[in-house]
Protein backbone atom coordinates (compact mmCIF):
# COMPACT_ATOMS: atom_id res chain seq x y z
CA UNK A 1 0.00 0.00 0.00
CA UNK A 2 1.37 3.38 -0.74
CA UNK A 3 2.01 6.80 1.19
CA UNK A 4 0.00 9.71 0.78
CA UNK A 5 3.00 11.42 -0.38
CA UNK A 6 4.02 8.71 -2.70
CA UNK A 7 0.33 8.92 -3.78
CA UNK A 8 0.55 12.82 -4.58
CA UNK A 9 3.97 12.22 -6.39
CA UNK A 10 2.28 9.83 -8.85
CA UNK A 11 -0.45 12.17 -9.73
CA UNK A 12 1.44 14.55 -9.93
CA UNK A 13 3.46 12.68 -13.01
CA UNK A 14 -0.12 11.50 -13.99
CA UNK A 15 -1.42 15.16 -14.22
CA UNK A 16 1.66 16.22 -16.13
CA UNK A 17 1.57 13.26 -18.96
CA UNK A 18 -1.99 13.30 -19.40
CA UNK A 19 -1.65 17.47 -21.17
CA UNK A 20 1.75 16.58 -22.23
CA UNK A 21 2.14 15.51 -25.89
CA UNK A 22 -0.47 16.36 -26.98
CA UNK A 23 0.86 18.57 -29.58
CA UNK A 24 4.53 18.28 -30.35
CA UNK A 25 7.10 16.18 -27.75
CA UNK A 26 5.22 14.04 -25.53
CA UNK A 27 7.43 14.47 -22.58
CA UNK A 28 6.60 18.17 -22.39
CA UNK A 29 3.91 21.20 -22.48
CA UNK A 30 3.61 23.47 -24.90
CA UNK A 31 2.07 26.90 -23.91
CA UNK A 32 -1.29 25.73 -25.15
CA UNK A 33 -1.04 22.23 -22.94
CA UNK A 34 0.03 24.40 -20.15
CA UNK A 35 -2.73 26.97 -20.33
CA UNK A 36 -4.90 23.49 -20.09
CA UNK A 37 -3.51 21.81 -17.28
CA UNK A 38 -3.64 25.29 -15.29
CA UNK A 39 -7.27 26.69 -16.75
CA UNK A 40 -8.60 22.59 -15.71
CA UNK A 41 -6.16 21.58 -12.71
CA UNK A 42 -5.50 24.73 -10.89
CA UNK A 43 -8.95 26.36 -11.36
CA UNK A 44 -8.96 27.94 -8.07
CA UNK A 45 -5.09 29.91 -8.54
CA UNK A 46 -6.72 31.09 -11.94
CA UNK A 47 -10.38 32.43 -10.97
CA UNK A 48 -9.13 35.28 -9.45
CA UNK A 49 -6.69 36.57 -12.11
CA UNK A 50 -7.33 39.34 -14.33
CA UNK A 51 -3.92 39.09 -15.96
CA UNK A 52 -4.79 37.80 -19.36
CA UNK A 53 -1.31 37.69 -19.89
CA UNK A 54 -1.07 35.05 -17.01
CA UNK A 55 -0.35 32.08 -18.98
CA UNK A 56 2.77 33.80 -21.17
CA UNK A 57 4.07 35.01 -17.54
CA UNK A 58 4.20 31.54 -16.42
CA UNK A 59 5.24 29.82 -19.28
CA UNK A 60 8.60 32.21 -19.80
CA UNK A 61 9.62 31.73 -16.09
CA UNK A 62 9.26 28.36 -16.13
CA UNK A 63 10.73 27.95 -19.28
CA UNK A 64 14.42 27.50 -18.20
CA UNK A 65 16.04 26.48 -21.14
CA UNK A 66 13.97 28.63 -23.27
CA UNK A 67 12.83 25.75 -25.79
CA UNK A 68 9.18 27.40 -25.44
CA UNK A 69 7.98 24.30 -23.70
CA UNK A 70 7.81 22.85 -20.15
CA UNK A 71 9.35 19.55 -18.96
CA UNK A 72 8.54 17.49 -15.99
CA UNK A 73 11.59 19.58 -13.90
CA UNK A 74 10.09 22.69 -14.97
CA UNK A 75 6.32 21.92 -14.14
CA UNK A 76 7.66 20.75 -10.80
CA UNK A 77 9.23 23.85 -10.02
CA UNK A 78 5.78 25.48 -10.61
CA UNK A 79 4.25 23.11 -7.82
CA UNK A 80 6.42 23.43 -5.57
CA UNK A 81 6.43 27.30 -5.23
CA UNK A 82 2.08 27.18 -5.63
CA UNK A 83 2.53 24.93 -2.85
CA UNK A 84 5.20 26.95 -0.91
CA UNK A 85 2.81 30.08 -0.92
CA UNK A 86 -0.17 28.29 0.01
CA UNK A 87 1.97 27.16 3.10
CA UNK A 88 2.98 30.67 4.08
CA UNK A 89 -1.06 31.71 3.67
CA UNK A 90 -2.67 29.32 6.01
CA UNK A 91 0.41 30.12 8.59
CA UNK A 92 0.01 33.31 8.44
CA UNK A 93 -3.86 32.84 8.59
CA UNK A 94 -3.25 30.52 12.29
CA UNK A 95 -0.93 33.57 13.04
CA UNK A 96 -3.75 35.99 12.92
CA UNK A 97 -5.96 33.54 14.71
CA UNK A 98 -3.55 33.30 17.70
CA UNK A 99 -2.76 29.35 16.74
Amino acid sequence: MSTPLEDAMDTLIRIFHHYSGKEGDRYKLSKGELKELLTSELTDFLSGQKDLHLVDKIMKDLDSNKDNEVDFHEFVILVAALTVACNDFFEEQLKREGF
